[in-house]
């Protein structure tokens, strides 16, 4: 269980990490669950920085869907992935029981792993419209489950969002979407355990909740002023080491 103690030890580390995934987000729009609990996960369990995330990712989420467009639109498309996203997570969360998943750090270096070379690869899919319904379902069923046992929801929902066709400014909005519902989704299996969304650890979260504003903004700042396919390459390496790193490590 996270104390208040415990995380007052590891207060610089949690506010830089979410200053530096905030900034992430703000020039890429998405990373920021995948940096806060990638470098948290070095020092504490994935299921205990995936609790430091809630409030953070939320609120950042959130901020990402205010851009004056309405979001029935896309809800109405991306229901059956959503769907599939809160059953996976939920399933798979409260069966295995929050922190007594095996192996989860060993399992969120892979999926760092596997984020970070389909990124460097510029790997892309294809889906077409006539196979969104039964596809969506199957792959938010699998996101969820890789959400509840690692806490990071990018895989395999960003490369499928990326491949049904969307426009920038309308993957932005589904990201956006599909990380709110995965962030209520995962806060949801943490809460069921009974011990990761302590007062202590909520309140941390809501801390954390300034640095990742404050480098979101400043991120969208430099998305302007530098060179974002560029950032994405160095983003995918860090990400690739850092994944190496917890796979070789592989528990606590």
């Amino acid at each position: 269980m996270l104390t208040f103690d415990g995380l007052v030890a590891y207060l610089p580390l949690i506010l830089l990490t979410f200053l530096l995934a905030g900034m992430v987000k703000g020039i890429v729009g998405l990373g920021l669950p995948t940096i806060a609990v990638g470098l948290l996960g070095l020092v504490m369990t994935p299921m205990q920085a995936a609790a430091l995330l809630i409030i953070p990712s939320m609120v950042t989420n959130i901020w990402q869907l205010c851009d004056g467009r309405s979001p029935l639109p896309m809800l109405r498309r991306l229901w059956p992935l959503l769907v599939g996203i809160v059953v996976g997570t939920l399933a798979i969360g409260f069966y295995l029981q929050g922190e007594q998943l095996p192996n989860a750090t060993r399992w969120l270096g892979l999926a760092l792993i596997l984020y970070a070379v389909l990124g460097l690869a510029s790997v892309r899919f294809a889906v077409m419209p006539a196979h969104e319904g039964w596809l969506a379902p199957i792959i938010g069923a699998v996101t969820g489950a890789i959400t509840a046992v690692t806490g990071v929801f990018v895989i395999p929902a960003v490369p499928y969002l990326q491949a049904i066709g969307l426009e920038k400014d309308d993957l932005v909005q589904a990201l956006g979407i599909s990380f709110s519902v995965s962030t209520i989704a995962l806060a949801l299996s943490l809460g069921h355990s009974g011990e990761l969304l302590q007062p202590a650890v909520l309140g941390m979260s809501a801390l954390a909740l300034l640095p990742a504003l404050i480098g979101m903004a400043s991120g969208q700042w430099l998305r302007r002023r530098i060179s974002p396919e560029r950032f994405k390459r160095w983003f995918f390496i860090g990400l690739l080491l850092l994944g190496a790193d917890l796979a070789l490590r592989g528990g606590f």
